[in-house]
């Protein structure tokens, strides 16, 4: 079956789509696609997983067609950057 296995960085987005066997987990998808060695800083232990958005533990088998999202962590505490009110422009 085909998934897709996707990580986003600033300055880089990966995205490969991959042929696995039926029954294939999340860990089992990102191992193969060799997003691993493309990617050094991803740590499965600490990073939250997802598949279409919804979070998902490394051993959810997966459909065909899922996309498997390796997530960020948040960098900036979202309470204190500044909000941008709707219709102000910006300079």
């Amino acid at each position: 079956m085909q998934v897709g296995v996707a990580y986003s960085e600033p300055n880089q987005q990966v995205w490969l789509n991959l042929e696995v066997p039926e029954a294939t987990t999340v860990r089992e998808a990102i191992e193969c696609s060799g997003i691993l060695r493309q990617c050094p800083q991803i740590d499965l232990e600490t990073q939250k997983v997802g598949v279409f958005g919804k979070l998902a533990k490394l051993d959810t088998p997966l459909k065909p067609g899922d996309r498997v999202e390796i997530y960020r962590s948040i960098i900036a505490d979202p309470e204190t950057i500044p909000r941008k009110d709707r219709g102000e422009e910006t300079e």
